[in-house]
């Protein structure tokens, strides 16, 4: 049974100052968003679900850069009732909303995001490029599960590239590193690296934020998880790359092109019209 600390219902309303940077730069942090104790009560089940549900266990010489980047666990919140209460914490969705401005946001999915010891590089890119949502209003919760540091691979922005908006269909690899780091150079955009975190604070960056991280340079474990969120009210949008394809088939079942993205596995996880918001 979870502690009574662990109860990440209650929602408070988001620093304007924070929202201000957030609409400026694409990304921003939320430090305290939970406890250390909180997240301490939430991690040995978020563990649990990640081992369960791993997919890729082939030894780390053998996967490319994308495989050596992170492991990649997907929605965690279907395993265990504690992963569940975690990954649709109203406190979470309330500040996703806030910071985009949006009326209330849906789940999209959640991934645990765990970079190896003396793990690879993780490659420039933007998120949605892999997402079939026609929307601006989309954005990624990063909350670490351990103390991390720089030296643990934590993420550098380029501050101001999500109002660039699509910048080309390029997956996490080799390639987009190339393309996005010439491109970054080329427009003069500032690169943001993330400081040190406690368990509980949250980085959020816009789903066109153009991100990376360095390698793992430490013999420990970068735990963290992610919640992916988007407006209520957006539609799905065409599957014009496979990946878009991959990806409505596996997080927006049921949905076709031009309807609600509004799944059974996208439940509306705050709304500003709620009693207590």
């Amino acid at each position: 049974m979870m502690a009574m600390t662990s109860d990440l219902s209650e929602a408070g309303p988001t620093d304007p100052a924070r929202i201000e940077a957030y609409r400026r730069d694409g990304h921003v942090i939320l430090r305290g968003l939970a406890s250390p104790d909180e997240i301490a009560a939430f991690r040995p089940a978020l563990l649990g679900a990640a081992e369960k549900t791993r997919v890729d266990r082939r030894p780390f010489e053998e996967r490319d850069t994308y495989g050596q980047a992170f492991l990649q666990m997907f929605n965690l919140w279907r395993q265990n009732e504690t992963a569940r209460a975690f990954v649709h914490a109203r406190r979470f969705a309330r500040a996703a909303a806030e910071l985009m401005g949006a009326e209330a946001v849906r789940l999209y999915h959640d991934q645990a995001l765990f970079k190896e010891p003396f793990g690879g590089i993780t490659p420039w890119h933007q998120d949605q490029f892999y997402w079939p949502l026609e929307t601006e209003q989309t954005i990624t919760m990063w909350m670490p599960l351990v103390p991390v540091t720089p030296e643990m691979g934590l993420m550098t922005f380029a501050s101001g590239s999500h109002s660039l908006g699509h910048l080309g269909d390029f997956a996490i690899g080799d390639e987009s590193q190339a393309v996005f780091e010439r491109l970054i150079e080329e427009r003069g955009l500032v690169r943001a690296a993330t400081p040190a975190l406690l368990p509980g604070d949250a980085s959020f960056h816009s789903g066109w934020t153009l991100h990376a991280a360095p390698p793992n340079e430490t013999n420990s474990m970068r735990e963290a998880m992610t919640i992916i969120f988007f407006a209520d009210g957006t539609r799905v949008a065409a599957l014009d790359h496979p990946n878009r394809v991959f990806d409505r088939d596996a997080w927006l079942r049921g949905c076709e092109v031009g309807e609600l993205a509004a799944g059974p596995l996208n439940p509306v996880l705050y709304a500003a019209t709620d009693s207590g918001a």
